[in-house]
């Protein structure tokens, strides 16, 4: 039966992957869509448990006046069917009732309903463009889709669940006093008036403060992470003591949200209390005043202040259940400014996948500033790479070497122009198909916190095990994955590489990229400072591999060190996102300009960026 109501929902929905709505209600909808039948069923049931919990209540009322009006030997005969139903009611209909809005709830709900946002919210975020990481921690868009899942599942169920059960609740006990006495009504409905006007006054402040909590908690999670993150930067620089103070800065902020909602928190409870005493006392005396006037009976007395009692019990979970609900939507609000952010890159609607026949790439008068046209990174650039060509960036950093990568990526879109691959335009293409299309091994290898083998078969999942062993041998990695071992007794291609490849050096990760996209295959390749890594007896062995794996591919290849790239078909030098100049190594060199001024400079074979800036100087002059 577990499963049964289990697999009534689902915890991960096919649903197609759109931006969430931006408002409130909207956004709550849009992540419930998938669980409204099991909310409005879960409600149904605390209806019927909130009218059954007061009919009790008037039934103690009736046992009073029963015992009050009857013998021993009369109270069987006259009332034997009615205690034999309200017992019925209170060992079969309440348990019933209240297994199956558990189920629902904890079964169906509480489990499938905070993944199911996850989920959706994962899927969403993966598609987020490259910027949008830029902008934030990592730690604390991952907290953010935690604490929203959360915040949404609460504040949803509370709302079905809590209010109606409350809301029939008080319903039911009104019309249970008024069929006792009129005035017995008047004290309640005064101190409703009065808990309402309380709420109305308390709740938005705790709703203010739990936004900023909600943001604060996420903060001080993200600072806490990037320090994880970057362990050994901060170790290396010996900065244990201002990491910590980097991280007090907001805890301390944090703090101070949990202060003031606590001091909100002691205020609004006293108020709750002196309301609830108030009116506990004058319910009794309004009972006594009635009876001694003999307008209502002793059991119409036990009604009344056992209601007021339950009234007192449950008024300051109803305060803190409404602070719940009030403090998660401020976390909902909080995580909807994130999580409904529109992908700032997105494909056109039906766009088709690129076909990569030959590999020609074209930049069509490219302008592209960051959004900051007095930045000035490309403007109006405009140069073709034949199918099958090699060719090299030169050009001192800044020079806009890896913003044509990108942009060649389509991590951002163009302000102007057009860039083709085999004559399609990469902006009406599916940026999947272009990715896949593209095989690039970067400077800064950053691995998954995976095995060794997920690493690799990330270039290509369907890939055999000879296929993998191939690609690792070709890059010389096997020799040294043979060896690795993990503190989870894993060896060999299972071993963790640790979060971003931390457990291997720098020439390991660059061969395991290497691998990477030996196995992909891609028709482009695009290399940045791919040896930079290695020392020269593995570059040395691996070039040969290299040179197989560009074999037949258009390439594109950034490096600091000429020598890298002097073989390539054809070098262009930029800087400021223009073509200095382009040609052959002999060509350039021939031509005495900038790249020759350059290869003459790098006796040690690397550019520098005051190498650019005074060679332009000379050139200028």
């Amino acid at each position: 039966m577990f499963k049964f109501f289990e697999g009534l929902t689902s915890a991960f929905p096919k649903d197609k992957v759109e931006t969430p709505p931006n408002t409130l209600f909207a956004f709550c909808m849009y992540y419930s869509r998938d669980f409204l039948w099991p909310i409005l069923f879960m409600s149904i049931l605390s209806a019927c448990i909130a009218i059954i919990e007061v009919s009790l209540m008037a039934f103690m009322g009736s046992i009073v006046d029963m015992l009050s009006n009857h013998t021993p030997e009369t109270l069987w005969d006259a009332e034997g069917t009615r205690i034999i139903g309200m017992g019925l009611v209170i060992i079969v209909v309440i348990p019933v009732v209240g297994f199956f809005h558990s189920m629902i709830m904890h079964q169906t709900l509480l489990g499938n309903f905070p993944m199911s946002v996850r989920w959706l919210a994962h899927r969403y975020l993966l598609n987020q463009s490259v910027t949008f990481y830029q902008d934030d921690f990592a730690g604390r868009i991952a907290t953010k889709v935690m604490q929203t899942s959360l915040a949404i599942r609460e504040t949803v169920m509370k709302f079905a669940d809590m209010l109606v059960y409350i809301t029939v609740y008080f319903v039911s006990m009104f019309v249970l006093m008024a069929k006792a006495d009129l005035w017995l009504m008047v004290p309640v409905i005064i101190w409703l008036i009065a808990y309402v006007l309380t709420q109305v006054y308390f709740v938005p402040k705790m709703k203010r403060i739990a936004t900023a909590q909600a943001d604060a908690r996420s903060l001080m999670t993200g600072r806490i992470v990037d320090s994880y993150t970057n362990i050994a930067t901060v170790k290396l620089f010996s900065h244990t003591n201002r990491e910590t103070e980097y991280a007090e800065k907001g805890m301390q902020s944090f703090l101070q949200t949990v202060y003031a909602q606590m001091r909100m928190a002691t205020v609004f409870l006293f108020s709750i209390d002196m309301l609830n005493y108030l009116l506990l006392f004058s319910v009794a005396a309004l009972s006594i005043g009635l009876w001694m006037n003999s307008m209502i009976t002793v059991g119409a007395i036990a009604v009344a202040i056992s209601l007021a009692l339950r009234i007192q019990g449950m008024s300051k979970w109803i305060m803190w259940e409404i602070s719940a609900i009030f403090e998660n939507i401020g976390t909902v609000v909080d995580g909807m400014n994130t999580l409904s952010k529109p992908v700032s890159t997105q494909d056109i609607d039906q766009a088709p996948a690129l076909e990569v026949k030959n590999g020609g790439i074209e930049f069509d008068h490219v302008s592209f500033h960051y959004g900051e046209k007095e930045k000035g990174v490309i403007d109006d650039l405009h140069f073709t790479i034949k199918p099958g060509e090699k060719v090299g960036l030169v050009g001192r950093s800044g020079a806009g070497k890896s913003t044509l990568v990108n942009l060649l990526l389509r991590f951002y879109d163009l302000e102007s122009g057009t860039i083709r691959i085999d004559g399609q335009d990469i902006s009406k293409v599916k940026q999947d198909s272009l990715r896949g299309n593209i095989g690039m091994i970067t400077q800064d290898t950053s691995l998954l916190h995976r095995s060794i083998r997920d690493n690799i078969l990330y270039g290509r999942p369907d890939a055999t095990e000879a296929e993998l062993l191939s690609a690792t041998t070709q890059a010389h990695a096997h020799e040294f994955i043979a060896d690795l071992t993990d503190t989870f007794g894993n060896v060999g291609y299972d071993a963790q590489v640790g979060e971003r490849g931390v457990k291997l050096s720098g020439g390991q990760r660059q061969r395991i990229a290497i691998s990477r996209v030996l196995l992909k295959d891609a028709p482009i390749l695009i290399m940045d400072e791919a040896t930079s890594a290695l020392d020269s007896e593995v570059e040395a062995a691996i070039q040969e591999s290299l040179d197989e794996l560009m074999e037949g591919k258009t390439v594109i290849a950034i490096a600091h060190r000429l020598s890298t790239i002097a073989a390539m078909d054809r070098l262009i030098v930029l800087d400021k996102g223009q073509i200095l100049e382009q040609g052959s190594h002999q060509e350039l060199i021939a031509q005495g300009g900038v790249y020759a001024q350059l290869w003459a400079h790098q006796t040690g074979g690397f550019l520098g960026a005051e190498e650019v800036e005074s060679d332009e100087d000379g050139v200028n002059a």
